[in-house]
């Protein structure tokens, strides 16, 4: 039994598909297929059910997987802990970070990061907020970033801090109704119209739906998207109107208005979550990160497109 088996098996196990498993652990297919055959074979039991459309764990596999983590983890502390004593940084590094982002912070984070500690591996993965809670929490990922609604709790065990502050807009086309009051509204006129949202399980939804559920309402949300690009393109088109952050309107100013949504007060976060106790390259990474955010001007106070969205920005500070 090798350790990159049980990697192998491990990634399977979590991706539910030996395509995306491979991606992740930057072989062939066929590799990890043989590697887990083998596998299977010298413990005489398998261990996926490769019967279905999705990979799923047998019994034996469950209790496999469980007995795999923990020895990849103790492995990894054994790379850490001689790291530590010769004074090189060395392993892997996973950050999780939602669909779309297009931070700069983040890849200057990163950038100078890789060029402090050539030795760390790192790797990158998108996905849904919630996803990537659960996987900070599993020791899939070790530092997220992730966009959170300001109550949302965070599973024991985990860190946070935020990152970034952002207030709640409607966006719409210059000639919609909504654009005519002072790029002003209350939630429950915005609500009136089809909304186009992110999908279940992110931030931004999350505040959405807490916001409507405070004051009883039931918007009609006829379409979700997942990147900021697609809630404008929708909304220039006058299909719905976007229920997006100020800061994500920057870039379509020139065709969008930013709605300020007055009776929400509540600001969308985006924060880095990460497991106390975390591994040195994890920390590291981390620190760097949060450094980075806080010399950028939106990590007190994004920008966004319209009048209405930079006063909402500013209120943030009051």
């Amino acid at each position: 039994m090798e350790l990159r088996q049980l990697e192998y098996f491990v990634a399977v196990a979590e991706e539910r598909s030996f395509t995306r498993a491979a991606e992740r652990v930057r072989i062939s297919q066929s590799g990890v297929s043989a590697q887990i055959r083998q596998l299977e074979r010298e413990l005489g039991a398998e261990l996926l059910d490769r019967s279905g459309r999705a990979i799923t764990l047998t019994a034996a596999g469950r209790v496999a997987l469980d007995h795999a983590r923990v020895t990849l983890a103790s492995a990894g502390a054994v790379s850490r802990s001689v790291g530590e004593v010769t004074g090189l940084l060395q392993g892997r590094v996973t950050l999780g970070m939602v669909s779309g982002c297009t931070l700069e912070p983040l890849f200057d984070a990163l950038a100078a990061f890789h060029q402090a500690r050539p030795a760390v591996e790192i790797h990158l993965r998108e996905g849904r907020s919630d996803r990537l809670v659960e996987q900070v929490r599993d020791g899939v990922v070790d530092v997220a970033l992730v966009g959170m609604a300001a109550a949302a709790p965070l599973p024991d065990g985990l860190d946070s801090c935020i990152v970034l502050r952002d207030r709640l807009v409607a966006a719409v086309a210059p000639g919609h109704p909504l654009a005519g009051r002072a790029e002003r509204a209350p939630l429950r006129e915005v609500c009136a119209h089809p909304l186009v949202c992110m999908p279940v399980g992110t931030g931004l939804r999350a505040m959405v739906d807490q916001a409507c559920a405070a004051q009883n309402l039931q918007p009609t949300i006829t379409l979700e998207v997942s990147t900021a690009d697609a809630l404008a393109a929708l909304a220039v088109r006058g299909v719905a109107v976007a229920i997006m952050v100020g800061s994500m309107v920057e870039s379509h100013d020139d065709r969008l208005t930013a709605v300020a949504i007055t009776d929400v007060q509540a600001p969308a976060l985006l924060s880095l979550v990460w497991r106390a106790g975390r591994n040195p390259a994890a920390s590291e990474l981390v620190d760097r990160a949060r450094h980075t955010f806080a010399g950028d001007s939106r990590a007190s106070g994004p920008g966004s497109g319209g009048r209405a969205g930079r006063q909402a920005v500013e209120r943030l500070s009051d």
